[in-house]
Formats: structure tokens, sequence, C-alpha cells
């Protein structure tokens, strides 16, 4: 039995610079690990059965990244494991869902992570990366581990090192869905682009020049906008991933603490730590490996 953390992602910004043809967009973004994990057990079974048990009763079997990224490595042929390759595996979420946190997708690349050792596939870090892009466009920068700047479809990954400030992360209790966030036609999907030397010097103004194209629509809820304005009274905030939650950096962790206690029960708050390298990767054998 062995367990493993899966952290949340904040987006620092999140643009779209175009669209291809088949649909997919081309975004550009900066991401940043933080502090708040869900926890997977992994235990071997003597079977090949891969059984998935989640405390979040809301997630069905056909939704659950775990268990598709559980047995897309069981299919691989690569393994060196002369046992049967089952396993349980319990999933403790503390990660709201909805919120644009990334807790499914940190969840599948933890258990790609983590069997590929228990399993023994011996597959490498970039094979185990190009497997996560068929579960998400999120989860090659978590099984990549690193804080990167992010473009394409979300594949092309450049670690980056950057200040690793204490946040205020708060989730309204709204589930906003992703595709038809995407789909809105108030969109802009037209952003400039953005070049990664200029982001990493500071020559953008930090809530000027970068943005996530998401937030009007996301403001459009009563709740994503209450917290909005609540968190704003104090720093300024802004919109991960397609929402729902929200974050702000602070200049202390006892900064972010008073912001945090300013906020209505409404909400769900967190006081958090940027992480640039993934707690994950401390466990798994690419603990020196830096892309």
């Amino acid at each position: 039995m062995q367990t493993w953390p899966a952290p949340a992602k904040l987006n620092l910004f999140l643009h779209i610079i175009g669209q291809r043809e088949d649909g997919y967009h081309l975004l550009q973004s900066a991401i940043q690990f933080i502090d708040l994990c869900d926890e997977l057990t992994f235990t071997p079974r003597k079977d090949t059965n891969i059984v998935c048990k989640n405390s979040n009763s809301n997630i069905s079997q056909q939704d659950d990244l775990c268990l598709r990224a559980a047995q897309l490595l069981q299919n691989q042929k690569v393994a060196k494991y002369e046992g049967q390759r089952g396993v349980d595996i319990q999933v403790k979420k503390k990660i709201p869902l909805g919120a644009g946190l990334g807790g499914g997708s940190s969840d599948a690349a933890t258990t790609l992570l983590a069997l590929n050792q228990i399993w023994e596939c011996g597959l490498q870090l970039q094979d185990l990366e190009k497997m996560a892009v068929r579960l998400g466009a999120d989860v090659p920068i978590f099984v990549r581990g690193h804080a990167s700047w992010v473009e394409g479809v979300g594949e092309q990954l450049s670690s980056i090192t950057i200040e690793e400030p204490w946040y205020v992360v708060v989730f309204p209790n709204v589930h906003l869905n992703t595709q038809q966030m995407f789909a809105d036609p108030d969109l802009t999907r037209d952003c400039v682009p953005i070049k990664i030397r200029d982001f990493l010097q500071g020559k953008l103004a930090d809530f000027e020049e970068t943005q996530n194209v998401f937030e009007s629509i996301a403001r459009r809820q009563p709740a994503v906008e209450r917290a909005f304005q609540c968190i704003e009274e104090y720093v300024p905030a802004r919109l991960t991933g397609s929402g729902s939650a929200l974050f702000a950096a602070c200049e202390s962790k006892q900064q972010a603490e008073g912001v945090a206690a300013n906020c209505t029960k409404e909400f769900s708050v967190y006081v958090t730590k940027g992480l640039n390298c993934s707690p994950v990767i401390s466990l798994s054998e690419y603990n020196h490996v830096h892309l």
C-alpha cells in the first residue's frame, strides 16, 4: 500500500490565441502548483482488476480519470512486472470539483506516475507525458511536475521557475461546465501571443497585459461575482482555469490568512503555498529529471 499526493494548480493567466481546424483551442498560460492536494492510496491486487473508490460520490465511473489512467497504463505492453497488474485505488478528495484547480487531471497524473513504479513498467517521463495527453489537456503538466509555460492545446510545456507566494483560493461552490465555457459566444479567442521571456522578466503589467479569458463569463454567476468582490476589497483576484475558483497572491501567509478570515462562510476558502515543484515528483523515480 502506498499513498501519493495529487496537487491542485493555478493558471496565473489564461489566453486563447487561436483555434485549430478540429475545434481545439490554442492556449497560452503559466501554471503553478499549490499545496492543496488530493490523496491517492494504491494497493496492488493479485488479479488484473482495477477498482477505484472515490470519496466524492458525484464522480461516475465513466468520468473517473484515475480509472482511465490505470486502464491506459495497464494496456501498455512494456511492463517488466511478472505479477498481475491490478490495483485498488482509494481517492480522498480535497480539491473541489468544477473549480478550475485541475483535481481530476492531477489524480490521473499521480495514478500514471505511481503505477508506473508499482507495476514496474519502466516508462520514461516523456512516455507518460505522451499518454497523459490522451486523458486531458491539463494532465501532462501534472506528470511533468514542474511549473510551466503552456502552449498548444496544453501539451507544449516549458518548465519555468517563478516566485512561490502564499495564495488565498476561494471556491464559490459553483460548478462551471468546461465545454459550455469554451463554447460561449462571448469568449475571447484572439489574444495577442505573449513571449515567455517578457513574462518571466516581469515586462508585462500583471493584471493589465495578462488575463483569464473566462473571467468575464464566470462572473455572470452571482456567487462567483460575490467571491470576487469579497477578495478584491483586499487584493486583486483572478480566475483559475475555466473556473469557478479564484485566487489572489499575498505578500505573506499572515496576509493570506487575514484575507481568508474576511470571506463569507458561503464560500470554501483555502490558504495555500505556491509550488514550482509538485510533491508527487519527490516520491517518483523522476525527482532528478528537469525538462
